[in-house]
């Protein structure tokens, strides 16, 4: 080919090239001058679409049309005032309620199927479900709206605006994942998490450092927009570009490596029995559900399996009896003779405790316990980060007077264990036990002390049906395995059940509604990554670094 002949393909190239960045400034326009309803429906949309990259779809470039519509959100709020002048005031409120609307739309279309345990039978709670649809996405949006009006006020019309949201909303998802107990589910970061290969930065900075990477790199494309030179090119964009090759190119080599060999002498056993939350999950039941626990444990899976003889330990999911089992000395002699004398037992379980001073009523608490060959109960964890409303009731006595209860039909509700501490159980690695929704906090799965060797997650998702939740709670456990470098054993009533090692790397997975077991060795522990070290340290400082970057920019405006 003559120079000849490129010249026109360089002339059709560009001709192109001005027609989509004459297209993308047009949307921008839209969505910068929008007002009204118009407006809020452009923020709530393109919010919802960020649900596109959470699981079960993982479609992580989805992340792209939430953060950049934030920023053409923003740089509509900064325009100047009705007199003339920009005002910091009116940017900060038109920025907040453009925030609480985008938050709005990610939160009900990721968090809709938290519909579904209101309406578990008998129904009792039916009432409530707008609560759960409606209200908690309306709340945690307050967080997003928080994070644009901090963005508002560092703003500025060049690429440094988007350090500003990076920084500002990272630190507004973390605020949400700490205050008031934390509710860290689906931060932005969980857009990268579900990329084996990109969440291998998790090991680097966590997920809230995830978080701030996620909405920078999903911002930069809005800066293909601004108005710029002849010729010059667009700096935002193309460091975007080069920071997610780089974080790619991490990842795969992380998880390009063999598979990780496995603890000598064990053989785990998951046994997933798929029982859903009805009336049927009743004490008068109890002695048939627990026929069926060790019916299914003991199924061969090969003509050279013969079931639970064949396995090290077992494990059963969370609070899978109907009844205490220290109540029934009966169920905990089957489970002993079932083991014979070869095999733990690490099963979830309610404990009761003792009287307190004053309570009229015995305490109870969500346990996970390690029942010996014998039927003896050696050690035993209580869940220390309880569900609000779900587990407990918050306020409890202004909220009874008005006739509410928690969901879980234990007296009072259930108590908190005083500490996070390792298991032990016989056989395996110290242990870090984690009791459901304990799995969801990024930095808080490994209790002080010695480094444990496994983390073990118990759970019941079988609240939320075959819905996005269950992998959504999965994806986010298997995130902790990847900050942490630790093998994830997780065991789920309905599923999701997985064998996962410390590079994420899924080395045997039940899904959601299998009624079976899942047999497979215990991969070791990684070295300890820098995550596990210094814990979220490292986010603070992404998240720091891009506020000082975006206040730079604020004053070279």
């Amino acid at each position: 080919m003559t120079i000849r002949d490129v010249a026109p393909v360089a002339r059709e190239t560009s001709a192109v090239g001005g027609r989509a960045t004459a297209a993308l400034r047009r949307l921008a326009g839209a969505v910068l001058f929008s007002d009204g309803w118009r407006r809020r429906g452009i923020a709530f949309a393109s919010g919802a679409v960020g649900a596109l990259a959470l699981a079960p779809l993982d479609f992580w470039p989805a992340v792209v049309v939430p953060m950049t519509a934030a920023v053409w959100l923003l740089d509509g709020a900064a325009r100047v005032g009705p007199r003339g002048r920009p005002s910091v005031l009116r940017a900060m409120r038109q920025a907040f309620a453009d925030g609480w609307f985008w938050g709005f739309g990610y939160f009900l279309a990721g968090l809709w199927w938290l519909g579904a345990p209101f309406l578990v039978p008998p129904g009792d709670f039916a009432w409530a479900l707008p609560l759960g649809v409606v209200g908690l996405p309306a709340l945690l949006a307050i967080f997003e709206a928080l994070g644009f009006a901090l963005a508002a006020l560092l703003w500025s019309n060049r690429g440094w605006r988007v350090f500003a949201l990076a920084g500002a909303l990272g630190l507004a998802e973390y605020a949400r994942g700490t205050l008031f107990t934390g509710f860290p589910w689906n931060l932005w970061g969980m857009a990268l998490g579900g990329d084996l290969r990109l969440a291998q930065t998790a090991s680097l900075v966590g997920a809230y450092g995830l978080t701030a990477l996620a909405i920078a790199l999903g911002a930069a494309p809005a800066t293909l927009a601004d108005p710029r030179p002849p010729g010059a090119r667009p700096r935002a964009a193309l460091v975007a570009v080069l920071t997610l090759v780089a974080l790619y190119a991490f990842g795969a080599w992380r998880v390009s490596g063999p598979a990780d060999a496995t603890v000598a002498g064990v053989k785990l056993r998951l046994m997933q029995p798929d029982l859903t939350q009805d009336t049927a999950f009743v004490a008068a039941n109890g002695d048939r559900i627990l026929a069926d626990y060790l019916k299914l444990s003991d199924r061969a899976t090969s003509p050279t399996t013969s079931g639970i003889a064949d396995a090290t330990h077992l494990i059963w999911p969370e609070s899978p009896f109907p009844f205490v089992l220290k109540d029934r000395p009966a169920a905990t002699a089957r489970i002993g003779a079932a083991l014979a004398g070869r095999t733990i037992l690490v099963t979830g379980a309610v404990r009761r405790g003792a009287f307190r001073s004053g309570d009229s009523a015995p305490r109870f608490f969500n346990a996970m316990q390690v029942v010996a060959a014998d039927g003896a109960v050696v050690d035993s964890y209580d869940k220390v980060h309880l569900v609000p409303f779900g587990e407990y009731l918050p306020m409890a006595a202004l909220l009874k007077r008005l006739g509410l209860t928690q969901m879980i039909s234990v007296p009072g509700g259930f108590s908190a264990g005083s500490e996070r501490r390792l298991l032990n159980v016989p056989g395996l690695p110290p242990v870090a036990p984690l009791i459901c929704y304990e799995a969801i906090f990024p930095g808080a799965v490994v209790p002080p002390g010695p480094r444990p060797g496994l983390l073990l997650n118990v759970t019941d998702d079988a609240w939320f049906g075959d819905t996005p939740g269950p992998w959504q709670h999965f994806a986010q456990a298997r995130l902790r395995a990847i900050e942490e470098g630790l093998p994830l054993v997780r065991d789920a009533n309905t599923g999701v059940s997985a064998i996962v090692d410390g590079r994420g790397r899924i080395t045997g997975l039940l899904g959601v509604g299998a009624k079976d077991v899942l047999d497979g060795g215990l991969p070791v522990a990684e070295a300890q990554t820098p995550f596990s070290r210094f814990g979220n340290l490292a986010a603070f400082a992404l998240i720091l670094s891009a506020l000082v970057f975006a206040t730079i920019g604020k004053f070279r405006n």
